[in-house]
């Protein structure tokens, strides 16, 4: 039986800046994330991978955003040579044989989870931080890619995340530096940014990746998405969905500005929300896993929704890993 200590662990992916990932490994941790300055080459973060599995006490997620274009962290073993971005990709006729190639290649380096595709309809031509991450400014586009984005990643051994739930395309501010206010009604939030999601769902995608936005449809109170019950709510009970619901990464300012670490997890975990990632494994995010461990042993509905988050990883990992 997994003690609940463990089962929090279980929720958080961390960077290597900190170093306290190895002990949090075998503590359990959910797994890791990396980044270009962590992938050197490919003989070396094959080394990385490979000691994060010895350490860790349960197979743990070893994870990367690998879009293409301005969203890749291996460079440094490509030599500055990019993948096309999924939206050229896409109106190239490529996106098959590429994401093939880039599912092979992370498998090759010990890497079974990326946070891809970007499924964000970007409906803002002034969008900072989305642009030619997206396939297309059309739904319809959108659906059709991710079908052949995530079909191929799972058939080359990595498990995809569609990313970022509700829908990212509207931004006129990066969520890296604030909180985007998407002040669009629900049913053309439906029609436009949440169909492809939709469709993932129905195709049986197994993580959704949730987004720092605050969405006037699902909050009038300036909340980020990512720590929503209303929206979380939507995603589980509307479009059926089953699977790990992670965050985007916590330190980013669209909830960092206004939670602290420990306030900003246990509203998301009480929203429903399975994972968190924090780009680093520094002391005060391993403390703060430790709080909520502590929290939760007087606090029924966190201990309750720590359980049903450890459930949906452990799933996961069975089928996948």
């Amino acid at each position: 039986m997994t003690d609940l200590r463990t089962k929090v662990y279980q929720m958080f992916i961390l960077g290597t800046d900190g170093g306290g990932y190895k002990e949090a490994l075998r503590c359990g941790l959910g797994g890791m994330i990396f980044f270009t300055k962590d992938i050197l080459s490919a003989e070396q973060i094959k080394n990385v991978t490979d000691e994060c599995r010895k350490l860790a006490l349960i197979p743990p997620f070893l994870s990367i955003d690998q879009e293409g274009g301005r969203v890749e962290r291996t460079e440094n073993i490509h030599g500055g040579k990019k993948y096309l971005s999924a939206r050229y990709a896409f109106e190239k006729g490529i996106l098959a044989s590429q994401t093939a190639e880039i599912a092979q290649e992370l498998c090759s380096y010990g890497i079974n989870l990326n946070f891809a595709p970007c499924i964000d309809v970007n409906t803002n031509p002034q969008n900072p931080i989305i642009g030619e991450r997206a396939f297309s400014d059309r739904p319809e586009d959108v659906i059709a890619a991710e079908k052949i984005v995530s079909r191929t990643y799972e058939q080359n051994g990595i498990i995809p995340c569609v990313k970022h739930f509700p829908g990212h395309g509207d931004a006129s501010v990066d969520s890296h530096l604030g909180l985007p206010e998407i002040d669009v009604p629900l049913n053309e939030m439906e029609k436009l940014h949440i169909a492809p999601f939709k469709s993932a769902i129905e195709n049986g995608i197994d993580m959704v990746m949730v987004a720092h936005l605050h969405c006037t449809c699902f909050d009038k109170e300036v909340l980020p998405t990512s720590l929503s019950e209303n929206a979380l709510h939507y995603l589980r009970k509307k479009l059926g969905f089953n699977g790990v619901a992670i965050s985007d990464d916590m330190i980013m300012k669209g909830v960092a500005e206004q939670f602290t670490p420990i306030e900003a997890c246990v509203k998301g975990i009480k929203a429903g929300l399975n994972m968190f990632i924090y780009r680093h494994s520094t002391s005060d995010i391993i403390e703060t896993i430790e709080k909520i461990a502590e929290l939760a042993k007087t606090d029924a509905v966190l201990s309750e929704k720590i359980d049903d988050s450890f459930n949906r990883i452990i799933k996961l990992k069975n089928s996948r890993l």
